[in-house]
């Protein structure tokens, strides 16, 4: 028979296909661990979500129940310190109320002849109750805002007062649309409060595909 030579020609075959199988590979690998890092982070948010709106206590003053919070999320890589850069992950816990007439009465403030509270800038507004940070704190911020320039209560270092909470502008929580209760809670008990739970994780890292990831949950209990 006579033809061509092909020897060594499927040597270079393999070395094309390789060229477009590696980096397929690759990319869904990286696809792969990030999912199972976002199933992780929706989890732990959930689990942080339920354990706070049931009363357990995320302050300084119980580092044993944040040390629980902290193997949830050890598959997240999530710290036993929190701190700017500790750690690759972050749980933010908040306690939202809305401010009515009611609570402005009872923070207390004077009322006018009318029998409606003076002085409560923050009427009709949803605010800060309480805010807990735990993990890396130098990661994004909450979605729902972060309480500015409000005094915390120094019994725990993580609530606010009633009175910040009817009068300082720098309590108000923002909502996105996703998760606005739209407005006027009239038939949420005065002073019922939102537990709100967020975690948010890096996720796994490779350049081109993925420089840095950052995967977010939140729940609303």
């Amino acid at each position: 028979m006579s033809g061509k030579p092909t020897r060594g020609a499927s040597v270079m075959e393999f070395g094309f296909i390789m060229l477009v199988m590696v980096p397929l590979l690759l990319g869904t690998t990286e696809i792969g661990l990030n999912m199972i890092n976002t199933l992780q982070t929706v989890q732990l948010a959930r689990d942080a979500g339920h354990m706070y709106a049931r009363g357990v206590n995320f302050t300084n003053s119980q580092p044993g129940n944040q040390q629980i919070l902290t193997t949830l999320g050890a598959g997240v890589g999530m710290s036993a310190t929190t701190g700017a850069g500790q750690g690759n992950a972050r749980v933010i816990l908040s306690q939202l109320k809305y401010i009515d007439k009611a609570t402005c009465v009872g923070a207390p403030l004077p009322v006018d002849a009318a029998g409606n509270p003076v002085g409560c800038t923050n009427l009709g507004q949803w605010v800060f109750a309480q805010r807990i940070n735990i993990g890396n704190t130098s990661m994004r911020e909450s979605n729902f805002g972060t309480p500015t320039g409000v005094p915390f209560d120094p019994k725990d270092g993580v609530s606010i007062l009633l009175s910040d909470q009817c009068t300082n502008a720098g309590d108000v929580a923002s909502f996105f649309a996703a998760t606005n209760p739209l407005g006027n809670m009239t038939g949420l008990p005065s002073g019922q409060v939102l537990y709100v739970a967020e975690a948010e994780a890096y996720g796994f890292r490779m350049n081109p595909y993925a420089s840095n990831p950052l995967t977010y949950s939140y729940g609303i209990f």
